[in-house]
């Protein structure tokens, strides 16, 4: 399927008509602490301590849902944006340079925007350690957001902002990459489960409508699609952290829902990009081959040098925007 480039990129606002703003949890199950010992716990400051039990019956594994919805959409589709390991759905709101993030610019191309925080992160609550989650958060550095995130190449951050060297091509707004840091929280690993359960429900709540994952809830956005064909009617997958083994699918299931893949530049800065974007092209090639919809994108190819993993804060952001809404108006139904 071939995507065009072309044309003015979305409006930061057309003109926005909202008819409804709110939230809901959605996911979740209840559960029962025992056993845990009482401890002394920090109250206020100036305050003595005080003795918490903190056994009883807590609700669990609940995913955060912040929707938009207009007065008059264009299509009867929402948009669903998913976020990716260690991030919320203020990636998506607006850009770390203050520009306009995309919910906004999709909202101003007339679709209702669902912006999710999965299960502990953001305000998704998230379960009690050590008593019950299997795992301590993990904090990400300044220097892994950097390198990972592809702003700059292995050894080139450092503690002072004027030292670091970022990709020459770099999209990404580095002068504010510390409000990108400010945005990221503990990330817990043993907690996708929760959160795919979570957007499956959402996913049925919500009716037909349309996908979009950043990184790490790629995957999350996959198996939702393989389990409600009939509620998703696109998946767009920017950078998505792996795909389904295509031998342990029932790729009949996906045919007719389209597929858009979007990948940025300097995969080869580390192994695991390169796996990652080698299982996720063999997804690809088996659903194509077995007769589905899928558009593969890289951006280098198509002249958008320099974007980095947080596309969707590139300076380009606006111009993967209107590609991406170019797609969906042709193949989203």
């Amino acid at each position: 399927m071939a995507v065009s480039t072309g044309g003015a990129a979305l409006a930061d606002d057309a003109g926005i008509r909202v008819r409804e703003v709110g939230s809901f949890h959605i996911g979740g199950s209840p559960i029962t602490l025992s056993g845990a010992e009482p401890r002394e716990a920090y109250v206020a400051e100036g305050q003595p301590p005080a003795r918490v039990d903190p056994n009883g019956d807590f609700e669990t594994g609940q995913v955060y849902v912040q929707y938009v919805r207009l007065v008059r959409p264009r299509s009867r589709l929402p948009l669903l944006m998913w976020h990716g390991g260690g991030l919320t759905g203020a990636c998506f709101e607006s850009t770390p340079d203050g520009r306009a993030g995309w919910q906004q610019r999709f909202l101003a191309s007339g679709l209702d925007v669902y912006l999710a925080d999965g299960f502990g992160g953001g305000r998704a609550s998230w379960q009690r350690y050590p008593e019950i989650s299997l795992a301590e958060p993990l904090f990400r550095t300044k220097r892994e957001l950097w390198e990972l995130f592809r702003v700059g190449p292995a050894g080139s951050y450092a503690t002072d902002a004027a030292r670091r060297r970022p990709y020459a091509d770099t999209r990404f707004p580095v002068a504010s990459f510390e409000a990108l840091v400010r945005q990221t929280v503990p990330r817990f690993r043993t907690y996708d489960r929760s959160t795919q359960a979570g957007y499956d429900a959402l996913v049925v709540k919500v009716g037909p409508s349309v996908i979009l994952t950043h990184s790490a809830a790629g995957p999350l956005g996959f198996a939702a699609t393989i389990a409600a064909p009939d509620h998703v009617r696109a998946h767009v997958a920017i950078e998505p952290s792996g795909a389904p083994d295509p031998s342990t699918v029932d790729l009949d299931r996906l045919r007719r829902i389209p597929h858009l893949i979007i990948w940025g530049d300097h995969l080869d800065a580390d192994d695991s990009w390169g796996d990652l974007y080698a299982s996720t092209r063999r997804f690809h090639d088996a659903l194509r081959k077995a007769g589905g919809r899928s558009t593969w994108i890289d951006l280098p190819t198509m002249g958008h040098r320099g974007n980095s993993h947080m596309i969707m804060m590139d300076a380009n952001s606006h111009q993967v925007a209107h590609l991406i809404d170019s797609w969906l108006k042709k193949n989203a139904r």
